[in-house]
């Protein structure tokens, strides 16, 4: 078990997995510039040990994240140096992270916090989450990956509709979507959202980063190239312990023990 100080995060690791809670409950953990500092070096912290096979992302109190803190913000703000200062380097690393990312979305996840959630590979959600894009609601449009991320997971038509018209999407809706992977009873939330990253642990860490790394991006490849960029992920894999030991557990018909190697 392992704990580190933060100011508007709190840092956990147990059991192969890194919590990383967003800790401004009294203001729904909208986003200050140090949040977005913190989450940065906690992603460093779980990405370097070796003992951290999972990393999930939640929300201290009622809610996951509404996004940014707007008392910041003013009509001298110059919005592309903001996303580029602020938030492009925070999204930049959860993408990089080779290690699986689970978004426990507790309650709302609005503007740059739902950017956040679809940052993760994983969201599971509550009955009274609410996904909402917020964005229009103040002249803007979607930032921090919303617009290259949600047209990914559930199509052009239906993420245009919810970029526009910013109706909350309810948690039964975000897994009927596709957005969601699984809404979990608040009474159940601790113990499956444990269990979940607990097999997140388990897998192949090696296959698993291999997927994250190319799954999305092969989305705007020509065909071909995809398959090269396959056939490379497949060698890299090909020589892993997992795979070794994934082959062994095959033939001696047993459970595999990976150890992300």
């Amino acid at each position: 078990m392992g704990a580190r100080d933060f100011q508007t995060i709190m840092y956990q690791q147990e059991d192969g997995i890194a919590t990383i809670m967003l800790n401004r409950p009294s203001a729904f953990n909208a986003f200050t510039a140090e949040m977005n500092k913190e989450i940065i070096q906690a992603l460093k912290v779980a990405s370097k040990d070796d003992d951290v096979r999972c990393i999930v992302f939640t929300g201290n109190g009622k809610a996951f994240c509404v996004g940014e803190d707007l008392g910041g913000v003013d009509e001298h703000t110059n919005h592309a140096t903001f996303l580029r200062e602020r938030y492009h380097p925070m999204m930049k690393a959860i993408k990089n992270v080779p290690k699986p990312i689970v978004a426990a979305v507790n309650g709302t996840a609005a503007g740059a916090g739902m950017s956040l959630a679809l940052a993760a590979d994983f969201r599971l959600v509550q009955p009274r989450t609410k996904f909402v894009s917020a964005f229009m609601n103040i002249g803007l449009l979607p930032d921090s990956g919303f617009m290259y991320v949600l047209p990914r997971l559930i199509g052009y038509a239906k993420a245009l509709e919810i970029a526009v018209l910013g109706k909350p999407i309810s948690g039964e809706e975000a897994v009927k979507l596709g957005l969601a992977t699984e809404m979990i009873d608040v009474d159940d939330w601790e113990e499956k959202v444990h269990t979940f990253a607990t097999t997140m642990a388990g897998l192949p860490t090696k296959a698993f980063s291999l997927i994250k790394r190319y799954m999305m991006d092969g989305m705007h490849l020509p065909f071909d190239e995809a398959l090269e960029q396959e056939a490379q992920a497949q060698r890299i894999a090909g020589m892993s312990d997992d795979h070794q030991e994934g082959l062994q557990a095959f033939k001696e018909k047993r459970s595999p023990n990976f150890t992300g190697n």
